[in-house]
C-alpha cells in the first residue's frame, strides 16, 4: 500500500476530494401493462406475482435466475 512521504495540506486534500462527483443514474422508461416503469439499463429485473412475491429474475425476456 502506498504511504505518503509528507503530510498533505488541508487545501490539497480538499481540492483532491472536490473532484469526486456523484452522477444520477440513467433510467429507461418502459410501459408494462399500461403502467409506466423506470428501470436501470442492462440489469435483470425481478418478476413478481399478483401478491407481490418475487418469483424469478428476467433479462431481455428470458429467465436468468431464481430468487
Amino acid at each position: 500500500m502506498a504511504v505518503p512521504k509528507r503530510k498533505m495540506s488541508r487545501a490539497s486534500t480538499r481540492m483532491r476530494r472536490a473532484q469526486w462527483k456523484a452522477t444520477p443514474p440513467t433510467l429507461v422508461k418502459t410501459i408494462e401493462n399500461g403502467k409506466t416503469v423506470y428501470s436501470l439499463p442492462h440489469r435483470a429485473k425481478v418478476v413478481e406475482d399478483s401478491a407481490g412475491t418475487a418469483l424469478y429474475m428476467e433479462y431481455k425476456g428470458r429467465k436468468v435466475a431464481d430468487v
